[in-house]
């Protein structure tokens, strides 16, 4: 009947068609959406969830990479003049004067050595800047300044010119980023968008002097006004340039160096008899240590006792009276710390005796503790944080190293993220591990490091303004 109308017979032709459109649009709609959530350039998340990113997320990003040129120049000249823990008084002059340009307040004379019967060199060469309002709530970030004393084997018109040190775990470039966040935070201060403090703390001595030690102990965390959290940053050779890493709880290990001399009688080669002969106890020691974590430690901890160094002996025929041996002891935990410093101390002592010697072992002024990611922070502010700055949009996780950080020492006192910056290049061979002497810095990553403080402060302010430290 409905053919027999040609009226009736277009009114539902049009409806058709009128409803095929209203579904064909609600199809492409919906695609649409899933494009932009699932593309790698789609906007991301939040700091702290939701669809939109922070407000004036782009400018800063734009501000960090503005401030490259400046940043490589930084770490360029301080590779070529490197210092040695406790002795960093170029390195420091240098810091005090690009922070005079940049118009920031700051305090030098930080971190004052006080083992000298144990560590050479003054100290004092430690620096404290503040940008903001000079109020709580306090955001600290921190960089360490000394070098190594390893030769430079990279030639480059920046090589190192002192023969024997050289910056090969890349505190040059730890530096040269917080510099440039601290030119990105003095222009933000000059708008009024830092609501709090940010200490910058440049930090000598972390090469086994503790120098984070001593400015704790005067008082860069309870100094008025208090810092509240803290963040620190290490470049990575183990993780692709571009890639943020890091974790909840130990992210670096707790350690200590010991020093052990055996005492025995000296005497000549040819009567072997007629002496006490402590090369042979400290040949049954070094093997004797090696047993330590596999019979001492639960399988569940995690431990290492390395012998790096061993002294003794002035010529071919004679046996000396005394053999020195230095190494480090490194765990995830100060218990277990604890554990191995004992038993290396028993050992010693045993293995000594049974050879007829007396063992004196000494350990550094200061043992390390782990350094450790609060979870709180990590999973409120630090991951999101990481995963921000990350070329992939997202935070590699990273198993606990036994390498130490004195950034320990700020991390048991106070709630505080360490970042791991990946610094490795397909393009250049910059995957050298750290304090080798052909460690490479790859620059590029510097800006990224630089984006990590300022995001890191600013975000940290705004949780601490937010919660009212309630969380922490």
């Amino acid at each position: 009947m409905a053919l027999s109308n040609p009226a009736l017979f277009v009114t539902l032709i049009l409806c058709v068609v009128v409803f095929a459109s209203i579904e064909a649009a609600k199809e492409k709609k919906k695609s649409t959406k899933i494009v932009q959530t699932s593309s790698a350039s789609a906007p991301s998340a939040g700091w702290f969830g939701g669809s939109q990113a922070s407000p004036g997320d782009d400018a800063i990003r734009t501000s960090c990479e503005e401030v490259e040129d400046f940043v490589v120049n930084v770490r360029r000249e301080l590779h070529r003049f490197p210092e040695l823990m406790y002795k960093e008084t170029k390195t420091s002059a240098y810091i005090q004067s690009k922070l005079k340009e940049l118009d920031v307040n700051f305090s030098p004379g930080w971190a004052v050595n006080t083992k000298t019967d144990r560590i050479t060199g003054p100290g004092g060469t430690g620096i404290v800047a503040t940008i903001g309002t000079g109020t709580s709530p306090v955001v600290l970030l921190r960089a360490d300044i000394d070098a190594l004393p390893i030769h430079e084997e990279v030639e480059s018109d920046i090589k190192s010119q002192t023969d024997g040190q050289m910056h090969a775990c890349g505190h040059d470039g730890h530096t040269a980023m917080l510099l440039g966040a601290a030119k990105v935070l003095k222009v933000l201060e000059a708008s009024g968008k830092i609501k709090g403090t940010v200490k910058l703390m440049f930090q000598p001595a972390e090469e086994g002097g503790a120098g984070g030690k001593r400015m704790v102990e005067e008082g860069v965390l309870e100094d008025e006004p208090k810092v509240d959290m803290a963040f620190g940053i290490h470049l990575w050779p183990a993780l692709p340039s571009g890639t943020v890493g890091g974790k909840p709880g130990v992210v670096l290990a707790a350690c200590d160096r010991f020093e052990i001399m055996i005492s025995g009688v000296g005497g000549h080669a040819a009567m072997p008899h007629l002496v006490v002969d402590p090369i042979v106890a400290q040949s049954a020691l070094v093997s004797s240590l090696q047993t330590i974590v596999s019979r001492k430690l639960s399988p569940l901890e995690s431990g290492v006792v390395s012998v790096t160094k061993i002294e003794g002996g002035s010529a071919f025929n004679v046996i000396p009276g005394a053999v020195t041996l230095w190494g480090t002891v490194r765990s995830l935990s100060t218990e277990s710390l604890q554990k191995l410093i004992k038993s290396v101390e028993d050992i010693s002592t045993g293995i000594a005796q049974t050879h007829g010697c007396n063992a004196t072992v000494r350990w550094s002024p200061d043992y390390y503790p782990p350094t450790m990611n609060d979870d709180d922070l990590w999973f409120g502010l630090g991951e999101k944080v990481a995963s921000k700055v990350a070329a992939n949009g997202e935070v590699t996780p990273t198993n606990p190293t036994m390498g130490a950080e004195d950034f320990g020492f700020i991390a048991q006192s106070v709630p505080s993220n360490f970042y791991l910056l990946g610094q490795s290049s397909e393009k250049m061979k910059t995957d050298w591990n750290l304090h080798h002497p052909k460690f490479t810095m790859d620059e590029t990553v510097l800006k990224r490091g630089v984006e990590l403080h300022v995001r890191s402060a600013l975000e940290g302010l705004a949780m601490l303004a937010k919660n009212k430290k309630s969380e922490f």
